[in-house]
């Protein structure tokens, strides 16, 4: 049995839309889960995987605010 794609007409959300939506969301959820991970190398002494991690958060905070930057103004257009 093939499953039909969601296109809005369940959610009513654009794939697109929504896309963005969740992309925001996991780079938000993503650096938060990062600072625990940040502290887990810090309190083991591990610098290098502390850095990596420091890294890879603000790699999440920039999609986030790039992610929150189009949702802004595609609301207001």
């Amino acid at each position: 049995m093939s499953q039909a794609t969601e296109t809005g007409d369940v959610t009513g959300t654009k794939d697109k839309d929504y896309n963005l939506i969740w992309f925001t969301e996991q780079c938000l959820s993503n650096a938060l889960r990062l600072e625990t991970y940040i502290q887990d190398a810090e309190r083991d002494g591990d610098n290098e995987l502390a850095e990596l991690f420091r890294k890879a958060q603000s790699d999440s905070r920039k999609g986030a605010e790039r992610g929150k930057a189009l949702l802004r103004s595609r609301m207001s257009g």
